[in-house]
This record gives C-alpha cells, sequence and structure tokens, in this order.
C-alpha cells in the first residue's frame, strides 16, 4: 500500500545567510537524519521517492477564474508553514506507515503528514 508522507517547513530554514552556527548545525543534522532513513527505505525496498521542495518563494499557484486561469507568486494559502518534501513509500499498510512517519517526527519534532496514495476509480 502506498502511502504519503509529507513534512512542513517554515521559510527561515531557506534562508542561508543568516543561520547562525546552531541553526546550521540542526539543519545538518536534519539532512543527515532523511539521508540515514532515505537509504533503510531503500535497502527494505519502501522508498518509492523522496524529494524535498524550494522556499515558498519559488511556488506559483495555477488556479481557475472564471472562464480563465490565473498564476499568481507563493503557495496556496498565506501561512508560516509550507509544504517543505515529502516521500512515497510501499509498504505492509497503515501501521508500518505511522511507524516510519513516528521516527522522522521524534528527530525532527514536526508534524507528518499521512495520506493514502489513492488510484483512480474504474467508471
Amino acid at each position: 500500500m502506498k502511502f504519503m508522507m509529507a513534512t512542513y517547513a517554515d521559510d527561515s530554514v531557506y534562508d542561508l545567510e543568516h543561520l547562525d552556527d546552531e541553526q546550521r548545525d540542526w539543519l545538518r543534522g536534519i539532512v543527515a537524519f532523511m539521508q540515514q532513513l532515505n537509504a533503510e527505505l531503500e535497502s527494505t525496498g519502501e522508498l518509492v521517492t523522496a524529494e524535498g521542495l524550494t522556499a515558498s518563494a519559488q511556488a506559483r499557484t495555477v488556479r481557475p477564474q472564471g472562464d480563465d486561469v490565473i498564476t499568481t507568486d507563493g503557495p496556496f494559502a498565506e501561512a508560516k508553514e509550507f509544504l517543505a518534501g515529502f516521500w512515497i513509500i510501499d509498504v505492509a499498510g497503515f501501521d508500518r506507515a505511522a511507524e516510519i512517519a513516528a521516527k522522522i517526527v521524534r528527530f525532527v519534532h514536526a508534524p507528518i503528514e499521512l495520506r493514502p496514495v489513492g488510484e483512480a476509480p474504474e467508471v
């Protein structure tokens, strides 16, 4: 069963020029943890893909407006946190997906959104 695990962050993690030494060490630790986790999931055959995303300033939202389509700067909503990255995992079920998500939460101290990947219904 496939799941998407989404992680969120605020833009401060992308402001590398203004990070102090403690923040830089924290970010290095996060990156090392993610690389180790991805290697573990790849070795068990559970990793489908994992990607980090760029800062929200580089995001665009495309939406309908009447008969037109408009593109605006930024992510979908005014928020301090935005989608920072995701994993697609293929595991035995929700319990295993939750176990992996819990491992991330314990390390990064931030919530992970865990959602089953749906399949298009036969119509």
